[in-house]
């Protein structure tokens, strides 16, 4: 008699080998890996944390750690690079008519409302929220943020080109833009942290407030008829009333 072969899981015992369910197993591992790799990292400091304490916390191997991440870095910007992929997708979808500086500024607002029911699917909100004011105080993290940051700059500068239509590389405006956007959300996260209420509520309002210092300059489309990027950047034969301006003044100081 032939060895009976199982084609299929016995009557009543779950399928382990189904793919959906064991993406499921996959990813509530690497959620309690990060979520014990953002909690020791907030109790004990970044650079006093092993991932051999992480592993520990979780019980697996580090092995199993490194399936998931890099390394500790990669750990610690997990869930920020969720919440940046939230933001670049909504920028994509915010209506054709809103100028650049008011289409990032409604994407980041936005991201703040509806972001923090994604973050909980991974760690708590208030552990996100504290994982980002670590990495503010955390000299190795920073520079980290600070290096990401420029590539996600990019990323963004062309996404504002391509809704202006635009060339990102031959106009200066997209990444003017952006690099001014990215300037007020840097000093955004450094009152944030300051102000002691840690709250996504409180960072949302933080933000709203910095980016209504944002002058008229940028606000207004490129598009159909907006002014040449040479004019405004004052090259010769080209018209700037606040260079005239500004050349003005000096002319009548020195009499």
């Amino acid at each position: 008699m032939k060895p009976r072969t199982e084609t299929g899981p016995r009557e009543g015992r779950p399928d382990l080998r189904a793919p959906g369910l064991r993406e499921r197993k996959k990813q509530r591992t690497r959620d309690a890996l990060l979520r014990a790799a953002l909690e020791l990292f907030i109790t004990h400091g970044y650079e006093n944390t092993t991932v051999d304490a992480i592993v520990e916390e979780v019980d697996v191997s580090q092995r199993t750690f490194f399936r998931y991440f890099a390394g500790k870095e990669e750990a610690a910007f997990a869930v920020q690079e969720m919440v940046e992929r939230h933001f670049t997708a909504v920028l994509r979808e915010r209506p054709a008519d809103e100028p650049p500086l008011e289409a990032l500024r409604q994407a980041v607002l936005a991201s703040w409302d509806d972001v923090g029911e994604a973050i909980e699917r991974v760690v708590p909100v208030d552990v996100y929220m504290r994982a980002c004011l670590l990495i503010e105080s955390t000299p190795a993290l920073l520079a980290v943020q600070l290096r990401r940051s420029v590539e996600s700059e990019d990323e963004i500068a062309r996404i504002v080109a391509a809704r202006e239509g635009v060339d990102v590389d031959a106009d200066p405006r997209p990444r003017v833009a952006v690099a001014t956007f990215s300037g007020v959300m840097r000093l955004t996260g450094r009152l944030w942290g300051a102000g002691g209420d840690l709250s996504v509520a409180s960072m949302r309002a933080v933000t709203e407030s910095c980016l209504d210092q944002l002058g008229p300059s940028l606000a207004q489309h490129w598009r159909g008829g907006g002014e040449d990027p040479a004019s405004a950047a004052g090259e010769p034969g080209a018209t700037n009333p606040a260079g005239v301006q500004a050349e003005n003044q000096v002319k009548a100081h020195e009499a």
